[in-house]
């Protein structure tokens, strides 16, 4: 497979991620054909040729962790995008949740992650795609 063609084949799975679930690199390079390629998947994205009609932010990392180079406006813009389709998140294990986050300080509610808070993570075992 060249890599032109791997990089149609990521397009192609995410474009069928669902609204208000996500899919892991990892998940998406094996879906693609080259099961240990999920860095690549993270570099095609980030040339993401039609970020509205491609759905790249539904991808995250495999502990449910968003992208801290999403290059569509950030994590925070990351973070908006999947709360409003309903994506569940669970608290970062290093936040201290008795200090009120993630409800403050960013951007339409998320956490304020270019101040360097930590963004919670998706809960994937409610919200990852199954194909």
């Amino acid at each position: 497979m060249s890599d032109e063609s791997f990089a149609e084949a990521v397009f192609d799975v995410v474009r069928h991620i669902p609204r208000g679930f996500v899919a892991t690199y990892g998940q998406v390079a094996e879906l693609a054909g080259r099961p240990r390629a999920a860095r690549a998947v993270g570099r095609i994205l980030h040339g993401n040729p039609e970020p509205g009609v491609i759905p790249c932010h539904r991808v995250v990392f495999h502990d449910g962790s968003l992208a801290p180079g999403f290059a569509f406006g950030g994590p925070a813009r990351q973070y908006s995008l999947l709360c409003a389709e309903g994506v569940t998140f669970r608290p970062h294990p290093s936040v201290d949740v008795s200090r009120g986050h993630p409800d403050g300080g960013g951007i339409n509610g998320a956490p304020d992650v270019r101040g360097g808070g930590i963004p919670d993570r998706v809960d994937l075992t409610a919200s990852q795609w199954r194909r």
